[in-house]
């Protein structure tokens, strides 16, 4: 009969125990759907070598349009990701990016930096439409547009 009872206060002491350091240590919250889509962004702009990036980040449905005019779909971006290039690569940076939401829809427009290995700086300021799909930000549309020059390029 004690051991019975020494048992069951036990268990209670360790029930008592967990739900306490559950509650001690709240969840983190979660980031904002702008706060995501900037993440996403930026990921994507630092890891654009991969095919798995272009993959996550392009939608199926993808319409591109880049800046020459020129409308490419997300099979054709993943075909020219395939065989990466060897030697050294442009990066790139976003700058002035602002996220609008409108429910599972986003507008993106940003400023994106192209560094070559030259040392050329090129600008162009982007547009995106991006939805929510199965818990996923993925971009269906995509405008590209260069900016003439650097010094045409909007002060910050």
């Amino acid at each position: 009969m004690k051991s019975t009872l020494l048992v069951r206060l036990v268990t209670v002491m360790v029930c008592v125990i967990v739900l306490d350091g559950a509650r001690a240590t709240p969840p983190s919250p979660s980031p904002s759907p702008q706060e995501a889509i900037r993440a996403l962004l930026l990921e994507f702009l630092a890891r654009n070598d991969e095919p798995a990036e272009h993959d996550r980040f392009w939608a199926d449905d993808l319409v591109y349009t880049g800046s020459s005019g020129r409308v490419a779909t997300k099979p054709e971006i993943m075909k020219s990701v395939s065989s990466p290039s060897s030697g050294p690569r442009d990066t790139y940076a976003a700058e002035d990016i602002l996220v609008r939401l409108y429910g599972t829809t986003a507008a993106l427009t940003f400023r994106l930096v192209r560094h070559t290995p030259e040392g050329k700086t090129e600008l162009y300021r982007n547009s995106g439409t991006l939805l929510l799909r199965n818990g996923s930000w993925q971009v269906v549309t995509w405008q590209a547009t260069r900016v003439a020059s650097a010094e045409s390029a909007p002060s910050k």
